[in-house]
């Protein structure tokens, strides 16, 4: 980005896969702000999926942040992890907490956000990114 000019949205979609739950796992997420693109596609280690949900959600509002984005939409084919965000399902799970909790924070930095669950034939490239970070896992 210009020095001057920082983006004032930020539009993300991203995913989280594992090969086994537990298994190898992966993150992946397309962060666009206008007519830049940030794409993101890394290995984890070995982790459940929905920590792979929560990790590439995370990481791709921290690249937010730090573009200086002040809005944000998100754009998920995690069910669970909307609900949960969205306060319609409890955060059972003591390991989700911490990245719920982490998640949250991030979300309430922005000035606006909005989070909506999405097919995932609508997250394709996120999907994608993710896989091939848990085929570099399972290389390993």
């Amino acid at each position: 980005m210009d020095k001057g000019k920082r983006p004032s949205r930020a539009v993300i979609h991203s995913d989280g896969a594992s090969s086994g739950n537990p298994g190898p796992a992966g993150i992946g997420a397309v962060i666009e702000f206008g007519s830049k693109r940030v794409d993101i596609s890394k290995s984890i280690g070995i982790s459940t999926n929905n920590v792979a949900e929560y990790q590439a959600m995370i990481e791709a509002l921290e690249v937010a942040r730090r573009e200086g984005a002040r809005e944000v939409s998100l754009y998920l084919d995690s069910e669970l992890v909307v609900k949960q965000l969205l306060g319609e399902y409890r955060v059972k799970n003591e390991g989700l907490k911490p990245f719920f909790q982490k998640a949250l924070e991030l979300l309430e930095s922005f000035d606006r956000y909005e989070i909506r669950h999405v097919r995932r034939e609508e997250n394709r490239e996120a999907d994608s990114l993710a896989k091939r970070a848990v085929q570099k896992t399972a290389r390993d």
